[in-house]
């Protein structure tokens, strides 16, 4: 069985949880191009190699959850994971991507070494099943989003479906706010400790956390809004709060990003906010 509030990636040699270093689980928003993906991820690999934090690269293939028919949804799962296998190839870092559809599970727990469970999907009992017992097989981690609708202690339920169809399923939980009114999500910091007393890791996602929900005005509701400034804030008050990792996303240039730009961090933002959340985990676990 999987030891409480700790996971391994083990041909990594990385470990999340209880009195291990802050991972960073970090790139981009959705795939755009080999050549951005690899960019970014080398930038990320450097800062986190510097400041010593475990580094896991990640990048969505597929927005499944777009607000707008029209918006762009990245490169599909053939050409995706063909693009995630480059640069976890190229790069030699792990890999964290989401999946949608239950016959995408075993394809991409073969690519990525964190599966990542959007928030919308994560009661999704038949998804959520597919993707534990997938994931354990290629022995990776399971990373699922707490829903926007969810109470923490509720996430529960989750763990409860993963590990009786994967019984030696390793399995984090992550924090990304809740809905708070129309357009507007917050995050409630002692959500954090609560899941954590389920026995799993918790990571914060600090960018979509900032997002409001089908309220950009760029597009008059057609696309999510954010606020890009309040992710430093998020991640800081997170790691202080006790979260074992931070999941956030960059770009060279945040507002030409083809998805979530208002949420999107700048990539030359990520070596002064990874250093301030080190040294807040180090006081955090002193």
């Amino acid at each position: 069985m999987p030891t409480p509030n700790l996971v391994h990636l083990k041909r990594w040699n990385i470990s999340l949880g209880a009195g291990q270093p802050l991972v960073v689980i970090a790139g981009l928003n959705v795939l755009e191009n080999l050549e951005l993906a690899l960019s970014v991820g080398r930038h990320l690999q450097a800062v986190t190699g510097k400041l010593r934090l475990p580094y896991v690269f990640k990048a969505s293939f597929d927005k499944a959850n777009r607000s707008s028919i029209t918006s762009y949804r990245g490169p599909g799962l053939k050409d995706g994971l063909a693009m995630l296998a480059e640069v976890k190839k190229t790069l030699n870092v792990p890999i964290a991507t989401d999946i949608h559809e239950i016959d995408q599970a075993e394809a991409v727990a073969a690519v990525a070494d964190v599966v990542q469970i959007p928030a919308f999907l994560c009661r999704q009992t038949d998804l959520v099943v597919a993707a534990a017992r997938a994931t354990e097989a290629a022995g990776g981690v399971l990373h699922v989003k707490k829903a926007q609708f969810l109470a923490p202690w509720d996430a529960k339920n989750i763990i409860s479906k993963a590990r009786e169809a994967a019984p030696n399923l390793e399995i984090v939980l992550c924090e990304r706010g809740s809905s708070f009114g129309y357009n507007n999500l917050v995050v409630d910091m002692l959500a954090i400790g609560e899941m954590q007393k389920l026995g799993v890791p918790v990571t914060i996602d600090a960018t979509h956390a900032v997002q409001l929900p089908g309220a950009d005005p760029r597009t008059n509701g057609g696309s999510t809004g954010g606020r890009r400034e309040g992710v430093p804030v998020i991640a800081k008050a997170a790691v202080a709060a006790g979260a074992d990792g931070v999941f956030m996303e960059f770009h060279p240039e945040p507002d030409k990003a083809l998805c979530d730009a208002p949420s999107c961090l700048a990539l030359s933002d990520a070596e002064g906010l990874l250093s301030t959340l080190k040294a807040l985990h180090l006081a955090v676990r002193a």
